[in-house]
């Protein structure tokens, strides 16, 4: 990949395509969609044009589904030269172009798209009959192909112009991922039943201030903070993590804000405010336009990295008598418990060693969301020291529940509702509530969806 191409080769795969285009009409006499990039200079194919290919090939099909057209033969090649798909379409030509025309006018990295629709009869539907205008210029926005005939613009300028696009449009679309994806755990938290001593759908828990609602208005609040921290970490990429780390530090502070707002000051999502916040910064820091990464292990390494900086600054200056204001911070002065910053800048090992390794296990036995969430979240508390735990119910009621979970893993890694259900009712008699390991569950849903959308 990446190989500059003569015009030789450019001329030969354009004679090849057509000669498959022509056969694909006399085999099913329907039209024929041809689809390429618009690529200046000598590179027609890299990582990252491929990926833009593979978008297009996406958005093709998705609209081809949406507007009853089957298909009725498609091929595709990826190739030095570039790369092209052909779909033999029932349906009429102008429908066929209108469609292809509202593909590439409906996002920006459509400009890069070349779709052109061939009729049985040697026609070539244009895009004013479709209802679409005249493309302008790439580089300064000049209606029409004066540009291009004038060669007002060099072939740097054309590249560079076509990567912001693609760059642009991918850095958008990957972080309104993840901040979908970080959504989506959230609400997976909250509806995973039963949840001991937490808010579920079944009861609100040890909680008398929250319900299941509380839960999902904050949700969706916090929706667009986390492709604010995706963000935040892209700018930041090559930057040292403590500057990372302040900056999604304010990004908080602010969603901290707008939770409270949403919940009538209720702290619904503060935890996971810090732990899902990291882990977006860590998806922006790792990004790249080819392909986001995805590898759990590393956004985790990530993580610690940027939690790093707030175990050794943050704790370190804890004010010594009423300055501290949070329990987290009462505990580590008291008894020297590092709490969720201690477990991020670890790289959270309870998400990566247990909740992670469990919601994989047990949606490969056949077990569905709800149960696996709800398996991983005894191992959770099996293993970490929640903080909340132990401000609810002091040190001792928190090994004990502690241990309770364990013993019940003991005899079945994958325990049932009706284990679960038991021992969320001994932790509302004792008013116990794993805030923290639910936070660490969201944080394994996320890190499991963000896995599972690799190629």
């Amino acid at each position: 990949m990446a190989r500059e191409v003569t015009l030789t080769e450019i001329l030969d795969a354009r004679e090849a395509r057509s000669l498959r285009q022509s056969a694909l009409l006399v085999r099913h006499a329907v039209p024929v969609v041809s689809f390429t990039l618009n690529i200046a200079g000598p590179v027609k194919d890299s990582p990252l044009l491929r990926r833009t290919f593979r978008a297009g090939i996406e958005a093709l099909e998705r609209g081809l589904a949406a507007w009853n057209l089957p298909v009725l033969d498609r091929e595709e090649r990826l190739q030095v030269t570039g790369c092209e798909a052909l779909y033999a379409v029932s349906g009429s030509g102008e429908k066929i172009k209108r469609l292809c025309v509202s593909i590439e006018e409906g996002s920006p990295l459509g400009r890069l798209f070349d779709l052109d629709v061939l009729t049985p009869d040697g026609g070539r539907p244009d895009r004013v009959s479709a209802g679409g205008g005249e493309r302008g210029c790439i580089v300064c926005g000049a209606p029409g192909r004066g540009c291009a005939s004038r060669r007002g613009h060099s072939v740097p300028e054309l590249q560079e112009a076509a990567r912001r696009i693609i760059v642009s449009h991918f850095a958008a679309a990957d972080g309104e991922r993840a901040a979908a994806l970080a959504t989506r755990a959230l609400l997976d938290e909250v509806c995973v039943t039963p949840k001991p001593g937490l808010v579920d759908r079944a009861n609100s828990g040890s909680h008398r201030d929250m319900d299941i609602f509380t839960f999902t208005a904050s949700a969706a609040a916090l929706a667009p903070y986390w492709a604010r921290c995706a963000a935040i970490g892209r700018d930041t990429a090559g930057q040292p993590p403590r500057t990372a780390f302040l900056a999604l530090r304010r990004a908080g502070q602010a969603a901290e804000r707008t939770m409270l707002s949403a919940t009538a000051g209720v702290n619904t999502h503060k935890g996971a405010i810090f732990t899902l916040g990291l882990l977006c910064g860590a998806v922006g820091r790792l990004w790249r336009p080819e392909a986001p990464c995805r590898e759990p292990e590393a956004l985790l390494a990530e993580c610690a990295a940027l939690a790093a900086v707030s175990l050794e600054e943050d704790l370190a200056v804890l004010p010594a008598g009423e300055g501290t204001v949070t329990a987290g911070e009462r505990l580590y002065r008291e008894l020297g418990i590092t709490g969720v910053r201690g477990e991020a800048a670890r790289g959270l090992p309870g998400v990566r060693d247990a909740a992670l390794p469990v919601l994989r296990l047990a949606l490969a036995s056949g077990r569905n969301r709800n149960d696996a969430g709800a398996a991983a979240l005894i191992h959770l508390l099996a293993r970490v020291e929640d903080t909340n735990m132990i401000a609810r119910g002091g040190s001792r009621a928190a090994r004990a529940a502690q241990a309770a979970c364990a013993a019940l893993l003991e005899n079945n890694p994958l325990p049932g509702p009706e284990d679960i259900a038991a021992l969320d009712r001994e932790f509302i008699r004792g008013n116990l509530s794993p805030g923290g390991c639910a936070d660490l569950l969201a944080a394994a849903f996320f890190l499991l969806s963000w896995e599972e959308e690799a190629p």
